[in-house]
């Protein structure tokens, strides 16, 4: 079946080169830009394409996704040198990232593109299966029109609200899950110290309380050392760390325990574990 959109794609990283190589699979037509053009290797084989700029990305596409690093990094896309605005193309912009609902805000006015910020949460293996969860923000008609990529992208898909409204949500999505990283890594702890089998122990809690995703997935990953390749990256969920903090703040809140878990985030950092697993705070707890 012939696809409605011709798709353009800026950001190869952990989770683009994943949604790329979906989507591709899917029957779009993609073509794609990387801030670090070594990695088009992992989707060239899917039959995307590479463009030399974002600007050329826009010019080839009537959609353009975005899966970047932050506020800076996709304002630089938009609004830089060889930037989305400094070539006419596609006008329609599906923000995967997970950026400020003040740069969303900001972005949306400058570019006057339709604008839907659809943040995602899951990991590579559901980019690469179809079954991420995605948060989008925009008007409902052009939610509606572009939601044929987004159905081939979730597996749970749902409109917030209006622009904005997604990267809200992802707000609490990373609180969610920041604060849960420290809590594992400090139950796995726990359970070494007091010599029990921490696999054991995840089976053990299936279905109660303190059952959880993160407990059958990342707490696995901690309890075997499984960082290599990294899934996500500690910097990266630090910086949205980071992200709840300012928005929190903005708004008044005292939250402990998130400052607490930025707290073990940003000493990790410091130590070396930039670029690692965001799993591998876990070493934090080792002795």
């Amino acid at each position: 079946m012939t696809k409605p959109f011709r798709l353009g794609f800026i950001g190869i990283g952990i989770m683009g080169a994943p949604m790329v190589r979906r989507l591709r699979g899917r029957g779009w037509e993609v073509t794609v830009w990387n801030l670090e053009p070594e990695r088009f290797a992992e989707v060239e084989q899917s039959g995307a394409k590479w463009a030399a700029t974002p600007s050329a990305v826009r010019a080839a596409s009537d959609v353009v996704l975005i899966c970047v690093l932050g506020d800076h990094a996709i304002e630089d896309v938009c609004l830089g040198p060889n930037g989305l605005l400094s070539r006419d193309g596609a006008g329609m912009v599906i923000d995967l990232s997970t950026t400020s609902p003040e740069m969303t805000a900001g972005l949306t006015e400058r570019t006057k593109f339709d604008w839907l910020d659809c943040p995602v949460s899951g990991g590579p293996g559901p980019a690469e299966s179809g079954t991420l969860t995605v948060m989008a923000g925009g008007e409902r008609a052009l939610f509606d029109r572009l939601k044929p990529v987004l159905d081939d992208l979730a597996g749970n898909l749902t409109l917030m609200g209006p622009t904005g409204a997604g990267q809200v949500t992802k707000v609490v999505n990373q609180a969610i899950v920041g604060a849960t990283y420290i809590v594992v890594a400090e139950a796995l702890a726990i359970i070494r110290a007091a010599g029990l089998d921490a696999l054991t122990v995840a089976s053990a809690l299936k279905g109660g309380a303190a059952d959880s995703t993160i407990l059958h997935t990342i707490f696995k990953q901690m309890a075997n050392n499984d960082f290599d390749p990294p899934r996500s990256r500690a910097k990266q969920l630090t910086k949205d760390m980071h992200s709840v903090a300012a928005f929190s703040e903005a708004h008044g809140l005292d939250l402990p325990v998130i400052t607490t878990a930025i707290r073990q985030f940003d000493a990790y950092v410091e130590q070396g574990g930039a670029e690692a697993d965001s799993a591998s705070v876990s070493r934090l707890y080792v002795k």
